[in-house]
């Protein structure tokens, strides 16, 4: 084990801990079934949900589903990683993330992680994680999707969990809001949206295609709000 490392047991009491901050913080650390998991995660698991998303909103266009279900599993990688790193000083291991079950959530089995206050980055350690695991899935998406879309869905995603968890954990809004911005600053999350608001409201520079759903609406931060 590395000085860096935390025991697996410190890392899934720290996960179940914000899993109670809401749904999207909520991760399943019960043990794997599969034996190839992070696959499952980027390949044909994802396909699936997309196309339900499709279904969902009555809908042909095939990148509208991808773009969906990618912000929304952005949301589920970002809330509990950002919760974990800042209510406990833990930044978990992302890598074996897996579906769990039939729907959208997530599973976590062999948690593992190392301890942010000594990590020479946090915002880089934090961003390779979330991120890394999002390109992982984004690299075997069977529709095309504009890479600066997928980006924006991340910043999107990102700022949103972060601005739950403020509501939730308001003492944390100094070190919440100087990682959130220094993650918006860093790899290809740079230039996709500004933080507007003391409360981390956000507006981004691309739009994740839901108004071209039947009678969908503009999300908050979308850059077609006027």
């Amino acid at each position: 084990m590395k000085s860096t490392d935390v025991a697996p047991e410190q890392v899934t009491e720290a996960l179940r801990d914000v899993s109670r901050i809401g749904g999207f913080f909520a991760l399943d650390t019960s043990l794997s079934r599969s034996s190839d998991a992070e696959v499952r995660l980027a390949r044909a698991g994802f396909a699936e949900r997309a196309q339900a998303v499709n279904d969902r909103y009555d809908t042909p266009e095939t990148r509208i589903g991808a773009s969906i279900a990618h912000l929304g599993l952005a949301a589920r990688l970002w809330s509990p990683v950002l919760a974990c790193t800042l209510v406990h000083g833990i930044v978990p291991t992302m890598s074996t993330v897996e579906w769990s079950g039939e729907g959208s959530a997530l599973r976590l089995p062999r948690p593992e992680g190392r301890r942010a206050a000594e990590l020479p980055s946090l915002a880089d350690a934090v961003h390779e994680q979330v991120d890394g695991v999002l390109e992982a899935v984004e690299s075997g998406l069977t529709t095309k999707v504009a890479p600066r879309l997928l980006a924006g869905n991340s910043a999107s995603a990102l700022v949103g969990s972060a601005a739950q968890l403020l509501r939730s954990r308001p003492e944390l809004r100094t070190d919440l809001t100087r990682l959130t911005r220094e993650l918006l600053e860093t790899g290809r999350l740079r230039g996709t949206g500004r933080i507007t608001g003391a409360d981390l409201a956000f507006r981004r520079r691309s739009c994740c295609l839901f108004y071209r759903t039947p009678g969908g609406g503009k999300c908050g931060d979308c850059c077609l709000v006027r």
